[in-house]
């Protein structure tokens, strides 16, 4: 079995998670760990049995592949590096800062020949997964995205650490681009949003109301679909996906039949799975599961969404 020889920059809460999965696969080998923190490095590195490595250039051209989980305003110089030299990339969300430098981390890849691949670990939920066999054609979308705050990611406000997961999955839904938005938000704990509600209105007609919180008492992760035929609802949290069709006959007179069925889906590992289509798409040439170019398009709308919240909030201020 070929072994991609791989690295992660960046182990503190998530790198080191990265580090963990690269390391217990028979399709990996796990070079080396990267971090600023020289502590932390050689803890990482010891659980891993890697070396350990406080400034990353020092792997140019010497890996093949890297996971990238630093703070987002570093995504796009260590990516372009790797990429430049060579190396297959990992990106985690948002992939860059702006949209120029994420446009240029795509043509870097294309000019190379690398795969690059941006952490929107939600795809891989078993509950959107399971989507897939359905026929879906949203009329209006509707989700929610809660949870506690945490220190973790304050680096970006909440459409850059949350919302940009059902950005992400609203477009992979709605084959149509994008004619308006609104935006409305508020700063509660950290120096930037971090609650924040957008309508999102595509050409198409169709409408996404997107509510991203990190100021919540509870974790909720779910999203409705609403469509001339059906009502799906998916929770990311249980693993589940439920499925309203308009059924036979009439369940009152001019009320329509209606049949709904439930799935229960077990626990998956979904950032085992994410790194494991990284590298198959490495080494056999399997579409990438979420490239680049969905990682600027969900990029383009996040950012949009901060411009229109900041009147706001200087206005708050």
């Amino acid at each position: 079995m070929k072994r991609t020889r791989c690295a992660v920059i960046g182990v503190g809460y998530l790198g080191r998670f990265h580090a963990l999965k690269y390391a217990a696969l028979e399709n990996a080998e796990l070079v080396a760990v990267v971090d600023t923190s020289a502590h932390v490095a050689l803890a990482v590195a010891a659980e891993c049995g890697c070396r350990a490595m406080t400034d990353y250039r020092e792997l140019l051209g010497e890996v093949e592949a890297v996971s990238i989980a630093v703070p987002t305003v570093l995504h796009y110089p260590i990516a372009l590096d790797f990429l430049d030299h060579g190396s297959h990339v990992l990106v985690e969300k948002p992939m860059a800062t702006t949209v120029a430098e994420a446009e240029r981390l795509n043509h870097m890849a294309h000019e190379r020949g690398m795969v690059l691949q941006v952490g929107h670990l939600e795809r891989f939920n078993a509950a959107l997964m399971q989507l897939a066999a359905e026929q879906v054609e949203p009329r209006f979308i509707e989700s929610h995205r809660l949870a506690p705050f945490s220190l973790r990611s304050t680096d970006v406000d909440v459409v850059l650490d949350l919302m940009i997961h059902d950005i992400d999955i609203t477009l992979s839904l709605v084959d149509s681009p994008v004619r308006s938005l609104r935006a409305n938000g508020a700063q509660v704990l950290s120096s930037t949003t971090d609650i924040a509600n957008a309508r999102i209105e595509f050409a198409n007609g169709c409408i996404a109301n997107i509510t991203a919180s990190r100021v919540s008492q509870k974790r909720e992760r779910k999203m409705r679909i609403f469509q001339k035929d059906a009502y799906i609802s998916l929770d990311f949290l249980e693993k589940t996906i439920s499925v309203c069709r308009l059924g036979e006959g009439e369940l009152y007179p001019g009320v329509p039949a209606l049949n709904n069925r439930i799935t229960r889906l077990g626990d998956q590992d979904l950032l085992l799975l994410e790194i494991q289509a990284f590298l198959e798409a490495i080494q056999s040439g399997a579409p990438v599961s979420v490239d680049g170019e969905d990682g600027l398009a969900a990029l383009e709308i996040a950012l949009k969404i901060t411009d229109v919240l900041q009147p706001t909030l200087r206005a708050v201020r």
